[in-house]
């Protein structure tokens, strides 16, 4: 029964998503009553399980997202973003570009939400296509991959938040292992399949229209002329996303290495998420102010505008899963597919792509897979943030239709539906198995490597 009412509610879910349009947020909660309802929970118990967990799942996140945010535009808006990507393509040339296009999409999707990098790299990728012959389906391929492995995997972003407070785990040992599996994705999925895509479609003599990029190019040299601001430098600008990562890190690993006193305390705090994002933030806005087009205020203000609804949907997603541990569902759904001797990274990692799959968003399919998981992770014997790695790389790959990034990334990059589905869809799949693939390794030395004991 309880198998029949969590299926249900998915198909609740995706109805109410894909034919009614309702917003991913209403929907959630919707379908969390729904399901709470029909498992027979009392009507006072459905009613302080969705608040409590919306609450706390947003207690657990919503700082350090908005912060976040505010960070990355800083960045974006001082001009720094504009001249870490170019100064990694004219370093590496035409002849590397895919690397440095995989490269910029990687290190700027980890501030910055993933259609803004499709808007910022779009002209300028169709100009390098033009220029080099390079495949456009295999540049929108290294640059959505390589973003979309940042934003399922990296944190300050949303998911990757909401799968550490769902699963208990340390943020800055996840952010470490997380980082260096989404560095593997990029690589596999965005430089090694697009690099296939580039052959394939030279192969065919696949060509591209360009017939408008004269307007385009046109466009944005005016703007440029009318604009004499200067732009941040590279380096100062990584320097505001190094801040706040080199701080999580110290905390995190500070306690494995040294004993308590004064020290350990410090570090600690300095490390905690919510601190080190606030040093961060102040950081960015001393050194990136002369730089800047408007008031820090009002960019600090536009950041917190453009977080909200992302919150309100990570907390419906933090709610329903909730709903689904206190109805017994969670339990079950684990115990269901442990009579298949499914091992613990794969059960994260399908469970996590099948919904990924449905609804078309990563966060929904990261927060609802991470609360079911969470408790079957921590019985397991395997390292819980390995458990978070897999649930993280099976929200990346197999987007649809359903899913919105999936007609931006055919809008921005001027290819069609079929380029799109080899590009991003399958292109995303291939990194989240890659990563799958590399966390099962990484978990046959879980007692040899720090912090995954």
């Amino acid at each position: 029964m309880l198998m029949f009412i969590f299926l249900l509610s998915i198909a609740v879910l995706l109805f109410c998503i894909i034919k009614l349009k309702l917003n991913a947020f209403v929907a959630l909660l919707v379908t969390a009553y729904g399901t709470g309802i029909l498992c027979q929970m009392s009507l006072l118990d459905v009613t302080n399980v969705v608040t409590d967990k919306f609450g706390s799942t947003l207690g657990g996140i919503g700082i350090v997202t908005g912060l976040g945010v505010m960070l990355g535009m800083f960045m974006y808006e001082s001009g720094g973003i504009d001249n870490i990507a170019n100064g990694i393509l004219k370093k590496l040339g035409d002849n590397r570009s895919q690397f440095a296009v995989a490269v910029s999409g990687f290190i700027t999707g980890i501030p910055v939400f993933g259609d803004v990098v499709y808007i910022m790299f779009a002209p300028m990728l169709r100009v390098l296509s033009k220029r080099t012959g390079y495949s456009m389906t295999g540049y929108a391929c290294a640059i959505s991959v390589a973003t979309t492995c940042t934003f399922a995997l990296v944190l300050p972003t949303a998911p990757p938040l909401a799968v550490a407070e769902n699963m208990g785990i340390s943020v800055g040992i996840f952010f470490f292992y997380a980082l260096i599996s989404a560095f593997v994705g990029m690589i596999v999925g965005g430089i090694i399949y697009g690099g296939i895509l580039n052959k394939i479609d030279h192969k065919r003599g696949k060509t591209w229209d360009f017939s408008d990029m004269d307007a385009e190019i046109k466009a944005a040299a005016e703007e440029t002329g009318k604009n004499d601001r200067p732009k941040m430098g590279a380096m100062k600008a990584l320097s505001i996303l190094l801040v706040p990562i080199i701080l999580i890190l110290l905390g995190s690993f500070a306690p494995l290495f040294m004993g308590e006193g004064f020290v350990l305390d410090l570090l600690s705090f300095l490390g905690s998420k919510n601190v080190s994002m606030t040093i961060g933030v102040l950081y960015g806005a001393i050194i990136s102010r002369r730089y800047l087009p408007r008031s820090i205020t009002d960019i600090m203000s536009d950041g917190a505008d453009k977080v909200g609804l992302i919150l309100l949907i990570t907390g419906a997603g933090g709610a329903y899963g909730g709903i689904l541990q206190a109805s017994g569902i969670a339990d079950f759904i684990t115990g269901f597919f442990g009579n298949f001797n499914i091992p613990i990274l794969v059960l994260c990692f399908v469970i996590s792509q099948v919904l990924r799959c449905a609804q078309g968003s990563t966060t929904v399919a990261l927060t609802t897979t991470s609360a079911i998981m969470a408790s079957a992770a921590a019985s397991s014997g395997v390292s819980p943030i390995l458990c978070a790695i897999a649930i993280c790389a099976g929200g990346i790959g197999l987007s649809l239709p359903n899913d919105s990034g999936f007609w931006a990334i055919s809008r921005f990059f001027h290819i069609d539906v079929t380029d799109t589905i080899r590009g991003w869809t399958l292109g995303g799949f291939v990194a989240g198995v890659a990563i799958l693939i590399f966390v099962c390794i990484l978990s046959l030395f879980q007692g040899v490597l720090p912090g995954l004991l």
